[in-house]
């Protein structure tokens, strides 16, 4: 749905906001037609004088009495059966029949037999009307809700879109000048304020500046830019002001890239055939073929008056009432049941498809990692001006109290959670690419990175080494021009990430991790998670043709992720599952949404599937064995020993498969998912 968010105005996204209100907008319309054919149906079959023999009740002896049926009826084939009709007409001028053709085929014949009937043209056996009236009603219920469980939740353009700002600050001159982000062209200047994202791809020219890629990258911190640098659009600079020079605008940026590779994904999974689908085209042809032989045999015999009252039987009673609920009313439980254990479903062939999911791919940061940077080791200089590892981290955390940063953030956690001391720090000064300083007791304490050291030609800890190679990141602390320390940092690794993992190989199922992180950094996690494969130091664009890969390769792939630079890859593979704490773009990226952030929930969504898939199995074939059944005992297959099946019971049959089919789908809301892994 619209969000509202900046960025509404662009053409894109305004196209895609159109779009998915146009989606809602079918919904409700399925919704109150069948809500005013339900009332219209109460005196359609109320009145009905077949129904009312059947069922053994007797109407007023009033001429009006006859008319109910027939005019409301009418109202209910033209008004109720129009979505039938239309989608019939479209089936045959593509060629392709479906459902809607089947239900309209029989929806027609039942409304003209039943005129006929009406009318004493036809005998009153072919009196249709409370069937006619049934078929709108629960065709009308399956679709509402098949159109209810496919409403998307969110879309992926829309939020891609809202990255944009509303306007760009252009230098004109000795002045700056507010246009659309559109309306930029290659060269322009533009002034990015601290904390305003980024317009345009570009260069800086002007200013340095920490500047946050998550959403482009997945890293999980600001990563340092300066002048000669390249920013790309949708980002945003965290603590400095910049000038950036444009070199690309509008379809040329990254973001726009992006894009375009998220909406060519999903366009291209839409156009999969569904499986009631299939198995409606054959019924259609299954019916006319019968009736066309039922017709010929028995005129053959020499009974025409039977030869027509037996193929509009066959017509009507082959319209599947149960195949049309068949699939919308398993996908809608499977839906609510996984609802309640936080595993939202945004498309159905998403989740029909994951019970054949053979390789688990996941993004690094945010999905198997926390997504924060932690401090997870400490290291004293010889002759140090820290008495210990704690005072280290004490004078570190005093130092970076003032800073917003995710890396002072993540040191003042790290010395709140192990209750340290800190002591008040004054005179704070920032300055970007180095790190930070303030007065603390008389000392002058630093903390910052390599640029820090170069800076005062200090040496880094030996100690340090190892971390880096694990693709750790590394603040030395100075005090009083020396080095005192160092911290290491890195994203930790979630705790059921490795039970997930474990639980994924148990059932045969392969894991890959990608990530735009160094190899050092992600051979790291995937050593510690026992993980088959990586993918390291992938680019945003080419995430969705790694997944590619793997799908040329013969597998049929998962993946996993929370950032924007991951909803080309989800929309690409077979299954996109989005961890709900990520990004709206993610989200809308994804056949099926994870509202927790662990791992471990992926187990639950293949148990879900393949429960959901046995049980459209079940539908479909109990749906189509009635029509296998009823169709040729409505023919009066059996009329040689003296048996054809009524209408009325042919009817109730139908009915009755119905509610079996029905009943067969509550089944889904017993399963437990708490224990799936």
């Amino acid at each position: 749905m619209d969000n509202g968010q900046p960025g509404d105005e662009h053409s894109g996204h305004e196209q895609s906001g159109h779009d998915h209100s146009g989606h809602m907008d079918h919904v409700a319309m399925f919704q109150r037609l069948f809500w005013i054919m339900v009332v219209l149906a109460i005196p359609v079959i109320g009145f009905n004088a077949m129904f009312a023999s059947l069922i053994g009740y007797s109407l007023p002896d009033a001429a009006w009495v006859d008319w109910v049926s027939p005019i409301l009826g009418t109202v209910m084939f033209v008004w109720g059966g129009k979505p039938f009709l239309s989608g019939g007409l479209q089936e045959i001028k593509d060629r392709q029949p479906g459902m809607m053709l089947l239900i309209a085929l029989a929806i027609t014949v039942a409304f003209v037999s039943s005129w006929g009937s009406s009318l004493h043209l036809l005998g009153h056996e072919l009196d249709f009307w409370w069937e006619l009236a049934l078929l709108v009603v629960i065709m009308l219920l399956g679709h509402w809700i098949e159109m209810r469980s496919l409403a998307q939740t969110s879309s992926a353009l829309d939020s891609l879109a809202a990255l944009l700002p509303d306007e760009a600050e252009v230098v004109r001159g000795d002045s700056t000048e507010n246009v659309a982000p559109e309306d930029l062209e290659e060269g322009d200047v533009v002034v990015i304020r601290p904390g305003s994202s980024i317009p345009a791809d570009g260069t800086i020219v002007e200013g340095s500046a920490h500047v946050d890629e998550s959403m482009i990258t997945g890293e999980s911190w600001p990563v340092s830019r300066s002048e000669g640098d390249r920013v790309v659009a949708g980002t945003i600079s965290t603590d400095s002001g910049l000038r950036v020079e444009v070199s690309a605008t509008g379809e040329e940026t990254t973001l726009a890239g992006i894009q375009k590779l998220v909406s060519d994904a999903q366009s291209s999974s839409s156009r999969a055939q569904r499986i009631a689908d299939r198995v409606a085209a054959l019924l259609f042809w299954y019916a006319l073929i019968a009736a066309a032989i039922t017709t010929i045999v028995w005129l053959i015999v020499g009974a025409p008056e039977d030869a027509v009252t037996r193929a509009v039987t066959v017509l009507v009673i082959a319209c599947p009432h149960a195949l049309g609920l068949a699939i919308p009313l398993v996908v809608s439980i499977a839906t609510e049941r996984a609802a309640k254990s936080g595993i939202l479903i945004r498309d159905r062939l998403a989740l029909e498809s994951m019970r054949t999911v053979d390789t688990v791919v996941f993004d690094k940061t945010g999905t198997l990692t926390v997504g924060e940077p932690r401090v997870t080791g400490t290291a004293l200089a010889d002759h140090s001006a820290a008495d210990s590892e704690d005072q280290l981290l004490s004078l570190a955390a005093a130092a970076e109290a003032d800073s917003e940063h995710p890396l002072a953030r993540a040191i003042t956690a790290a010395a709140r959670d192990k209750e340290i001391d800190v002591p008040h720090a004054q005179d704070f000064s920032s300055e970007p690419a180095l790190g930070v300083s303030a007065k603390v007791d008389g000392q002058k304490i630093e903390v910052g990175g390599p640029n820090l050291l170069d800076s005062r030609d200090l040496t880094e800890l030996e100690a340090v080494g190892n971390w880096k190679n694990e693709g750790a990141i590394v603040l030395h602390v100075v005090v009083d021009g020396e080095v005192a320390g160092a911290l290491r940092l890195a994203d930790e690794v979630r705790p059921e990430s490795k039970a997930a993992v474990q639980a994924l190989h148990d059932q045969g199922t392969d894991v890959v991790m990608i990530t735009g992180d160094a190899e050092a950094a992600a051979n790291a996690v995937a050593d510690e998670l026992g993980i088959d494969r990586v993918f390291a130091g992938v680019k945003p664009e080419d995430k969705a043709s790694k997944i590619g890969e793997l799908k040329d390769e013969g597998h049929k792939v998962a993946m996993v992720g929370d950032g924007v630079n991951d909803a080309p890859g989800l929309a690409t593979a077979d299954v996109g599952l989005a961890i709900g704490a990520g990004t709206d773009v993610a989200i809308g990226s994804a056949g099926v949404i994870l509202a927790s952030s662990n791992p471990e929930s992926v187990l639950s969504v293949i148990k879900l599937s393949r429960a959901t898939y046995s049980k459209m199995q079940q539908n479909l074939w109990w749906a189509a064995g009635y029509n296998l059944l009823a169709v040729p005992l409505a023919a009066g297959v059996l009329a040689p020993i003296g048996f054809i099946l009524p209408m009325s019971v042919g009817a109730i049959l139908m009915s009755l498969s119905t509610v079996v089919v029905a009943l067969n789908a509550q089944l889904l809301r017993r399963i437990d998912l708490s224990s799936a892994g």
